[in-house]
């Protein structure tokens, strides 16, 4: 399962409107993800997670991988999230 897929937030849909609401923070990860150092952290987790998968016998995790990049990513985020909130 893609990590990325974790995060995909569901979409809502206005019962009197044709047109679909969009959660502004979803727009926001998804830019925010192609900045350098967010993505270097993501391959960073996925080559944790690739490691660990690839073995059989392991104590290894990848939580500290994982915080680093939501933490990067919740960051980047937050700078533009609140200012399209209503």
């Amino acid at each position: 399962m893609s990590f990325r897929s974790w995060f995909s937030m569901p979409v809502v849909k206005a019962e009197d409107e044709e047109e679909e609401l969009v959660d502004p923070q979803t727009a926001l990860r998804e830019s925010c993800q192609t900045k350098g150092h967010i993505e270097s952290l993501y391959n960073k987790y996925q080559e944790c997670n690739d490691r660990v998968n690839g073995r059989s016998k392991t104590t290894e995790t990848c939580v500290e991988e994982l915080f680093d990049y939501v933490a990067e990513l919740d960051h980047c985020v937050a700078h533009s999230l609140f200012a399209k909130l209503k």
